[in-house]
């Protein structure tokens, strides 16, 4: 296996850099979208209407965070040091249990 490529010798790559930007363009829309739920319940829109958009910005971070599962495992686990293999694998299943007991 190669060695992780730094931006600098103290920061490491991680398995989202190659898509970093879009990662943060899709955090931020989804910021635009928890802003619009507070404008919502200043207005005093319909519960229903507020739960709903709620649900949405649910499943943008969901789709988010099933990226950056796809993103470590191919990097940090695949890609990896083969001794760390074990190690990164249960700590990406703790991950996957914290974000499945979320719902």
């Amino acid at each position: 296996m190669t060695p992780s490529i730094t931006a600098s010798k103290d920061t490491p790559t991680r398995g989202y850099s190659a898509t970093k930007e879009q990662l943060q363009t899709r955090l931020s829309r989804i910021e635009g979208q928890v802003r619009g739920i507070q404008r919502m319940v200043e207005d005093d829109r319909y519960c229903i209407d507020v739960i709903t958009q709620i649900s949405a910005v649910q499943a943008a971070l969901d789709k988010v965070a099933l990226g950056l599962i796809d993103d470590h495992a191919r990097h940090c686990i695949i890609g990896g040091k083969e001794d760390e293999q074990s190690d990164r694998t249960t700590e990406l299943m703790g991950a996957v249990g914290r974000l499945m007991r979320r719902s």
